[in-house]
């Protein structure tokens, strides 16, 4: 047996405890009433009922301790779950190479863009999502998953060494992410590429192509600014990178992007360089991919067999009892005068023979 709230086992074992005490009081108090006054008075004394009161207080007692008990929900066994799920796999394709350490986004294009699959990761809601970093070619660094901390942990590793050297090659991000789904569920896959743009060298629009024919749409998401171009670190870290004694500057290139989402049935977002609430790949993924057919799936789970109803019957079974007994009112005392009358001893005990 195990409990899923097992701090209302504490509570509980102070419930017995408590009346163990009230016992303990109620009998001392007895043996002295015993002492002081004669049997004949203490009778008289004594309300009516007044041994109900004790079958009353143990069966709120009782009550209480299984109710509390039934709180902390004992489990034991195994229980089989079915259910019906609906989910979309996503592949989210980021461009790692140099040129996305630029500054022209703050704090730089790639830092950026990590940050807003983060804001992607929390808008999942159960769909699953797969990671590809890409440059000369593409890498699944991250298999489809409903795993957030997962997601969100490799996601933090990425770098400009998550992917082979090279020229970016959108065709090859393309091609690693129709890998990384799986057909069977095309109706229910799509893809997200995020980078500075590039060209159309090998085989991005044939990648593009066969993504539409697939059924999967590609949203491209451009990172930086299109109109004035942005210097890239040196490999060094010291300064900017320079090409026969020129600074490199790069900016978004999006007539690459545009082509792919064209091509692919899918759509191109550029993602605004201040930020908005409608601009991060959230309200990105919330606003198109929505759109992607979810894909229903029975599923079956086994858990522990929830068993606090053993004992939540019988507790509201006794306390009701106690409730009962009261008749709307819990007993007071033993001895104790009922409201709006009062009892004087010394009267009463004038009725009896003073004993000799």
């Amino acid at each position: 047996m195990r409990f899923a709230n097992p701090v209302f086992l504490v509570v509980a074992a102070l419930v017995p405890l408590a009346g163990l005490l009230w016992a303990f009081l109620r009998a001392r108090r007895e043996k002295r009433l015993e002492r002081f006054v004669a049997a004949p008075l203490r009778a008289r004394l004594m309300p009516k009922g007044a041994d109900l009161w004790g079958v009353q207080a143990w069966c709120v007692i009782a009550g209480l301790f299984l109710a509390l008990f039934a709180a902390a929900r004992p489990q034991w066994g195994r229980a089989t779950e079915k259910y019906v799920e609906r989910s979309r796999n996503v592949v989210v394709a980021i461009d790692v190479s140099r040129s996305m350490l630029s500054e022209d986004v703050r704090p730089n294009r790639l830092e950026r863009t990590k940050a807003d699959v983060a804001d992607l990761i929390d808008s999942l809601e159960g769909d699953r999502c797969a990671l590809v970093a890409f440059r000369r070619t593409g890498v699944v660094v991250c298999p489809l998953t409903t795993d957030r901390g997962f997601l969100r942990s490799t996601l933090e590793q990425l770098g400009p060494d998550s992917a082979p050297r090279g020229e970016t090659d959108l065709g090859s991000a393309i091609r690693a992410s129709l890998d990384a789904l799986d057909p069977a569920a095309d109706d229910h896959n799509a893809i997200i590429l995020l980078s500075d743009g590039g060209d159309l060298r090998g085989e991005a629009l044939a990648n593009a192509a066969l993504a539409k024919k697939r059924g999967i749409p590609i949203f491209t998401v451009g990172i930086g600014d299109p109109r004035v171009g942005a210097t890239v670190p040196a490999l060094d870290g010291r300064g900017p990178m320079k090409h026969n004694g020129e600074v490199v500057k790069v900016k978004l290139e999006e007539a690459a992007l545009k082509a792919i989402a064209a091509a692919s049935n899918g759509r191109y977002v550029p993602l605004a360089t201040a930020g908005t609430a409608e601009t991060t790949l959230g309200a990105i993924y919330r606003r198109f991919l929505r759109q992607v057919a979810a894909k229903e799936q029975n599923e079956e789970a086994e858990r522990a067999a929830e068993r606090y109803q053993v004992f939540l019957v019988p507790g509201l079974v006794l306390l009701l009892a106690g409730a009962a007994l009261s008749r709307g009112r819990f007993r007071t005392r033993a001895g104790a005068a009922p409201l709006g009358r009062t009892s004087s001893p010394t009267a009463d005990a004038s009725k009896f023979p003073s004993p000799r």
